[in-house]
C-alpha cells in the first residue's frame, strides 16, 4: 500500500571476507549497491572487466550448447510449460553442479564443437550436390574428365549455350568456313545448352574453337582424372560418409543431453559470478579493507545488519537518507492490490514526494474493467481459467503471477456486473430456450438491462468517473496536507472541488439534464443558492489564486482565466468514461448478434451442429476482442483521467544486487 522506506548501509570489512560478503548480500538479494566514485584518498577500485567478461562469455557457451540440444533432442514441453517458471533447486544441488563446472563445460564446448561440425558437413554435401549436378549432364563421356588431347590433337570439352543436334554443329562449322577435320560426339542436350566433346589436330584448335565461341561455346575445365560416371560415384560415397558422420554425432548429442539440467545450473553460476564481478570493480579498496554503500529497505535493515556483523565480522551502518536525495522505488501492497503494480510500473514508478497509486487504483481498474466487459458467462470462464493457471503453476515468474491474478479478480468483476445486468453469453438462455425447447426462459437482470435502457449506464458511467475523478484529485490534496501546504491544498483542490460541485448541482435539476436522463430531478431551493455559491466562490477563487505567485494582477487575472478553462478538460474527461457504456454495449449487442446467427437453422440435430460451431466460434472470437479492448481502455482511463489529476511517475526501481538467473531459482538458507 506504499513506497518502501529505503536507508543508506555502509558495510566494511577487511578483504580477506570480501568474497562472503558479496555472496551473502547477493544471496540476501535486498541491497542496491552503490558504485563507488573512486575519489576517497588511500581506495582504489579494481579492474575486473576481462573476469566479467570471460564468465559472460562461459555462461553465453553454456546458453548456446543448451539451445543446441533443444534443437537436436528437444525436450519434451505441454503447450503451458512456458507457465512453470523457473524451478526451485537446493543450495546443495547447485554447489555439486560446480564441483564438476569443468566437466561440464567440456560437454558445452562439445556440443558447440559438435554443431559446427554438423554445420561443415552440411555444406560440404551441398557442394558436393552442386558438383554432381554439374557433372550428370556429362554422364555418357567415356573419357577421364581432365582429357586435353594426344601429341597430335588436341581435346575441347565445352558446351553451347542452346539445344543443338550433331549435324548442326557440323553445320555451324562449314558456315564459318571451317575445312578442318574434327570429330564431334553430342554428349547430352537440353533445352538451355548441348554438352559436347570435339577432337581436331592442334594446328586447327585456334580456329576451331574461335568460331565455335561464335556461337556460344565455352571450355568446361574438369579437373578430374576419373569419368563423369566414376567421379559421381565417388561424390556420393563421400555424402554417405558425411552424412554417416552427421548421424554419429547426433546419436551423440543425444548422449550429452542428460547433462541438461546440469548445464543450466552452470550457465546460472556463471551467470551470477560476471554480476558479482561487476559489483567488486565499484568497490573502493585499499590493501587491506574494503567499503560499500547502497540502499536497503528499511524492513530488511535489522536482518542485514545481524546477518554480516553476526556471521561475517563486518561493520555494518544504517543511516537515513536525506530528503533531498533521489532513492530507488519498491511498492509494497497486498495480495489484492499487487496484481496492477505491473500497470504502474508501466507508467512509472513513484516519483520523490508521490504516493503509490498502486492500492487505490486496484480497486477501480477491476471495477471499471468488469464493467466494460460486463458478461457473466466471460467473466466466470476468465476467472475460472486464471485461477486453476494459478493453482497449477505455482512457480510461475512473479511479473506473469501477478498479471494472471489480476485477471483472475478482472473476471469476479465482470461476472459480478453481468449479473446485475443480466448478461450471460448475451442472450444464450432465451435463445437456446426458445429455439431448442420453444418455450421462454431469462435470466432476469439484478439491476438493469443497458440494451434496454442505454442512457441509464451512460449516467452511470458518468457518475462512476466523476467519483474516479475526484478520489484523483482528493489525492493530490491529501499529499499536499501531507507535505504541509495547506494553502496551497485550499487554493488548488479546494476551489476546483467547490466550483465542479456547485457546476453538477446546477446541472443536474435543469431541464438539458432531465432529457439526457429521462427525469426531472428537483432539488430544495437552500441546495440551488448552495449550489451557485459553491460555483461562484470556486470561480473567482480560481481566477484569483492560479496566478497567486504573479505579482502583475492581470497576468495573474489572466493565468486564473486560462485555469478556469480547465474544466474543458473535466468535462472531456467525464465523457471519456462514455467508454463504459460503448464497450459494455459492444460486449452484448455482439453477443446476441452471435446467438441469432446461431439459431438461423432451427433446431434438430443438423441445427444443433451449427448451433454449437458458430456459439464457439463467435463467442471465442467476441471475448478475445472485448477482453483486449477492456484492458487497453481500462488503462486509458487510469492513465489519462486519473493519473493526470496527481501523478506523474518517473521514479527509479529498486535493483537489488541479486542472484540473476535464468534457469533455476536457488532455494534460500532459512
Amino acid at each position: 500500500m506504499a513506497v518502501l522506506k529505503m536507508q543508506k548501509i555502509n558495510i566494511c570489512s577487511m578483504k580477506k571476507n570480501r568474497k562472503q560478503i558479496l555472496e551473502t548480500i547477493q544471496s540476501m538479494g535486498v541491497i542496491q549497491i552503490i558504485p563507488d566514485s573512486g575519489n576517497e584518498q588511500g581506495f582504489h577500485k579494481m579492474d575486473t572487466s576481462a573476469q566479467r567478461f570471460q564468465f559472460e562469455k562461459t555462461a553465453a557457451t553454456v546458453d548456446q550448447a543448451l539451445e543446441i540440444l533443444q534443437k537436436y533432442v528437444p525436450e519434451k514441453q505441454g503447450m503451458l510449460s512456458s507457465l512453470e517458471g523457473r524451478k526451485y533447486v537446493d543450495h546443495q544441488i547447485f554447489d555439486q553442479a560446480m564441483e564438476n563446472k569443468r566437466l561440464y563445460l567440456s560437454v558445452a564446448n562439445e556440443v558447440v564443437q559438435s554443431e559446427k561440425k554438423m554445420a561443415e558437413n552440411h555444406a560440404n554435401i551441398l557442394k558436393m550436390q552442386v558438383k554432381i549436378d554439374n557433372i550428370r549432364p556429362w554422364m555418357n563421356m567415356d573419357i577421364p574428365m581432365n582429357t586435353t588431347g594426344t601429341k597430335k590433337t588436341d581435346v575441347l570439352i565445352g558446351t553451347l549455350d542452346r539445344e543443338y543436334t550433331l549435324e548442326q554443329v557440323y553445320e555451324l562449322l562449314v558456315q564459318e568456313k571451317i575445312d578442318a577435320p574434327v570429330d564431334i560426339s553430342i554428349v547430352s542436350a537440353s533445352k538451355n545448352q548441348t554438352c559436347l566433346v570435339l577432337i581436331c589436330l592442334k594446328r586447327d584448335t585456334g580456329m576451331v574453337e574461335e568460331a565455335l565461341r561464335i556461337h556460344g561455346f565455352a571450355r568446361v575445365p574438369f579437373l578430374s582424372r576419373k569419368t563423369p560416371k566414376h567421379r559421381i560415384e565417388t561424390l556420393l560415397d563421400k555424402i554417405s560418409q558425411l552424412e554417416e558422420e552427421t548421424e554419429k554425432i547426433k546419436a551423440r548429442m543425444s548422449d550429452l543431453a542428460v547433462n541438461r539440467e546440469d548445464l543450466r545450473l552452470i550457465s546460472d553460476y556463471f551467470r551470477i559470478r560476471a554480476e558479482k564481478y561487476g559489483v567488486l570493480g565499484g568497490l573502493a579498496q585499499s590493501q587491506n579493507v574494503f567499503f560499500l554503500s547502497g540502499y536497503v529497505p528499511e524492513r530488511d535493515a535489522g536482518k542485514v545488519v545481524d546477518k554480516l556483523e553476526n556471521n561475517l565480522d563486518a561493520l555494518v551502518e544504517v543511516e537515513d537518507i536525506p530528503e533531498e536525495e533521489e532513492v530507488p522505488v519498491q511498492l509494497s501492497n497486498n495480495h489484492f492490490s499487487e496484481s496492477v503494480e505491473g500497470i504502474v510500473d508501466s507508467f512509472g514508478l513513484p516519483h520523490k514526494g508521490e504516493i503509490d497509486p498502486t492500492f487505490i487504483m486496484s480497486f477501480f481498474y477491476v471495477f471499471l474493467f468488469g464493467l466494460m466487459l460486463s458478461d457473466a458467462a466471460y467473466g466466470l470462464i476468465v476467472s475460472l481459467a486464471c485461477g486453476i493457471v494459478l493453482l497449477k503453476f505455482p512457480n510461475m515468474e512473479d511479473g506473469l503471477k501477478k498479471s494472471i491474478r489480476l485477471f483472475f479478480y478482472c473476471g469476479l468483476s465482470t461476472l459480478f456486473w453481468g449479473l446485475m445486468f443480466g448478461g450471460f453469453f448475451g442472450d444464450l438462455i432465451s435463445v437456446v430456450a426458445s429455439t431448442f425447447f420453444h418455450t421462454e426462459v431469462t435470466l432476469p437482470a439484478l439491476w438493469f438491462v443497458p440494451l434496454d435502457d442505454p442512457m441509464r449506464l451512460l449516467l452511470y458511467s458518468m457518475l462512476f468517473g466523476l467519483i474516479h475523478l475526484f478520489m484523483g484529485l482528493g489525492i493530490k490534496g491529501y499529499m499536499m496536507i501531507r507535505d504541509g501546504k495547506y494553502l496551497d491544498c485550499l487554493w488548488d483542490v479546494g476551489l476546483w472541488f467547490a466550483f465542479l460541485i456547485g457546476l453538477i448541482l446546477l446541472l443536474v435539476p435543469s431541464d438539458l439534464f432531465a432529457s439526457i436522463a429521462g427525469q426531472k430531478f428537483v432539488f430544495p431551493a437552500f441546495l440551488g443558492v448552495i449550489a451557485k455559491v459553491l460555483t461562484l466562490v470556486g470561480l473567482i477563487g480560481i481566477i484569483w489564486m492560479s496566478g497567486r505567485r504573479k505579482k502583475n494582477p492581470a497576468l495573474r487575472i489572466a493565468l486564473g482565466l486560462y485555469d478556469v478553462y480547465g474544466i474543458t478538460g473535466w468535462l472531456s474527461d467525464v465523457l471519456s468514461y462514455s467508454r463504459l457504456l460503448a464497450l459494455g454495449l459492444a460486449t452484448g449487442v455482439i453477443a446476441e448478434v452471435v446467438n441469432t446467427m446461431a439459431s438461423m437453422m432451427g433446431d434438430g440435430v443438423l441445427g444443433a451442429i451449427f448451433f454449437i460451431f458458430v456459439f464457439l466460434i463467435g463467442h471465442t472470437m467476441n471475448l478475445a476482442i472485448n477482453l483486449l479492448g477492456a484492458y487497453v481502455h481500462t488503462n486509458r482511463l487510469q492513465y489519462v483521467e486519473f493519473f493526470g489529476k496527481f501523478y506523474e511517475g518517473g521514479g527509479k526501481p529498486f535493483a537489488p544486487f541479486k542472484q540473476h538467473t535464468k534457469y533455476v531459482r536457488i532455494k534460500e538458507d532459512h
